[in-house]
């Protein structure tokens, strides 16, 4: 999908031995859990609008919420107490994403989620809805489509297939060359939430997905079965984007009889970096304009890391032009001591 004007370059509905003339489409009809690729929308927005920063220190605990005890779980059963927030996104830590749904509120998450365009219900107003826990589900064009938002600096236009239908008089029928467009969020907050989500991709879930030779944001998902382990994934996501081109992609079994567990928890990846290979070097191959969040943050511990030496060596200076100048005090006490005991030796005949 183009972030800028919202119309789709191309869509694919399946994998199949045989054509199937206007089948099942799985980019458009699909509707499934869409798991972690929410997060950034249900949690990391609001919670930029909410006062928090890419290097915020989010709580990555074990723990339970509520009356019903709803416990989220790490995909990895590893949780590491204390995390900035740009890593639990890179890492999809969903303990620390819920906590944080917790701490800022679920209704701004659902209010949010609402404003990117997604189909939620009164009963997704709680806290899975931050793990992609709705009940409907979402289909990699409407995901693809509330991704545009972050692409085209917090402004999403709507999204379509057809560009324009004339018919034979000339009279217009359907024209999206000017397509809407509503801000949903601002550009200063767009622009972190892809610094964060570029860590997707660089050191993150989504590192295995990254196209050769080019930088990209988005974010990775996956859905489990009832057991929660990650040997059963239901549904892997991959969304990625540069400011030229958002691409949104699912796979998986039509049947719930079947798992992705002969794919591993990167099962989908290949496919995904190779479309992103054959994908952006037909388009502008625009920059961000922005830093990932890890190499801000390795930018400013290094800056930090220079003061702190620099200040040492300044102490370390001080202290010799002390110690040089107190040495020269001594020396001339010494001396007006010596001179004074002299000429009192000298008063006294002694």
């Amino acid at each position: 999908m183009d972030p800028q004007t919202g119309g789709v370059a191309a869509v694919v509905g399946g994998r199949s031995e045989s054509h199937v003339f206007r089948g099942y489409n799985r980019g458009t009809q699909l509707v499934r859990s869409p798991g972690s690729t929410i997060k950034p929308i249900a949690v990391y927005t609001p919670a930029l609008e909410a006062g928090y920063h890419y290097d915020s220190i989010l709580y990555d605990n074990f723990r339970s919420y509520g009356t019903n005890k709803y416990t989220p779980h790490n995909w990895n059963n590893v949780y590491d107490g204390k995390i900035p927030m740009y890593k639990a996104l890179a890492e999809s830590k969903n303990a620390a994403a819920v906590w944080l749904l917790n701490k800022i509120g679920v209704q701004s998450g659902y209010d949010m989620v609402k404003k990117f365009g997604l189909g939620v219900t009164k009963d997704d107003n709680n806290l899975s809805l931050g793990l992609g826990g709705i009940t409907k589900g979402e289909s990699p064009y409407e995901m693809a489509s509330a991704y545009t938002t972050f692409a085209n600096n917090g402004v999403k236009n709507d999204p379509h297939f057809i560009t324009k239908i004339v018919d034979a008089s000339g009279k217009v029928i359907v024209d999206n060359t000017t397509s809407s467009s509503k801000r949903v969020i601002s550009a200063k907050n767009a622009k972190e939430m892809t610094s964060m989500m570029m860590d997707v991709y660089n050191i993150g879930t989504g590192a295995d997905a990254k196209p050769s030779g080019y930088t990209i944001a988005g974010k990775t998902g996956s859905t489990q079965s009832a057991d929660g382990t990650s040997t059963n994934d239901k549904d892997h996501w991959y969304i990625g984007y540069t400011p030229d081109i958002v691409l949104a992609t699912w796979v998986g079994f039509d049947s719930a009889k079947h798992s992705l567990s002969n794919e591993g928890v990167r099962g989908g990846s290949a496919l995904f970096k190779n479309e992103m290979e054959s994908v952006l070097p037909a388009t502008k191959q625009t920059s961000f304009g922005v830093k990932s969040a890890s190499s801000m943050v390795a930018a400013s511990e290094k800056k930090n890391s220079n003061l702190w030496d620099s200040l040492k060596d300044a102490g370390q200076s001080v202290g010799e032009d002390v110690s040089k100048s107190t040495s020269g005090i001594k020396k001339k006490a010494a001396d007006l001591f010596d001179s004074g005991k002299q000429k009192i030796q000298n008063w006294f005949g002694q």
